[in-house]
């Protein structure tokens, strides 16, 4: 194990314990509603796949969010926003150990924040959308003009976080209890043979193995091989 894997994993774990510790507090309010957002955004995805529409997307400054959508194939799109959480998890992590990953990985979500504003937006989620796509901006100009690395940092913070609140959310809202409106209930409607608190664990077990894989990934790249 090289200098840069220990500085990887003494950074990953350190950015856990900052979730952990300022989770539910004002000062990760901001990418708590970029995860509310992904989660979204990763519902609009899968109904693309499956050759339906969307109609629109809303983020709330409650932390709920809402994809309007027709046709598509529903046992796909409904578990996308907890399983698509936590991928975006998975690819932010595993392409935050390059210089060049992490601007890809960069772009790709600024470019999806801008798209996602087609889609009749409300005010908060413009506001979010457009916010973030000038921090990246800025992050990815300063890392290539002037300082580096720091983009590095950004992007695996972004994965960290939002795996970890993947997993805290499929918990609280799938498995510590069970609500009617949920995505967990939502597909046991489409599948009575597995019950809400059955497809919780499953997208929890999913969401932890996929950080795992992220963190996996980002190891070899930073390997001396």
């Amino acid at each position: 194990m090289n200098e840069r894997q220990i500085a990887f994993i003494a950074l990953y774990f350190l950015y856990v314990g900052v979730v952990l510790v300022f989770h539910t507090t004002i000062i990760l309010y901001p990418f708590r509603l970029l995860t509310t957002f992904l989660h979204e955004i990763s519902h609009a995805i899968a109904c693309w796949l499956t050759c339906g529409s969307v109609r629109a997307i809303k983020v709330y400054d409650n932390e709920g969010g809402v994809t309007s959508y027709a046709g598509g194939c529903r046992i796909l799109i409904i578990p996308a926003g907890y399983v698509g959480s936590a991928i975006w998890g998975c690819v932010f992590v595993s392409f935050s150990g390059g210089r060049k990953t992490s601007t890809g990985a960069a772009g790709v979500l600024i470019g999806v924040l801008l798209y996602a504003l087609c889609f009749a937006p409300n005010k908060t989620m413009v506001l979010l959308n457009l916010g973030y796509t000038v921090m990246l901006s800025v992050f990815i100009l300063v890392e290539w003009k002037f300082f580096s690395p720091i983009l590095n940092y950004v992007v695996l913070f972004f994965g960290v976080f939002v795996g970890i609140h993947a997993i805290f959310d499929t918990y609280t809202d799938t498995i510590r209890r069970t609500v009617l409106r949920s995505d967990a209930y939502a597909c046991y409607e489409q599948c009575p043979c597995c019950l809400p608190k059955c497809v919780g664990v499953q997208w929890a077990i999913l969401n932890l193995l996929l950080q795992v894989v992220g963190a996996w990934i980002a190891m070899i790249q930073l390997s001396d091989e």
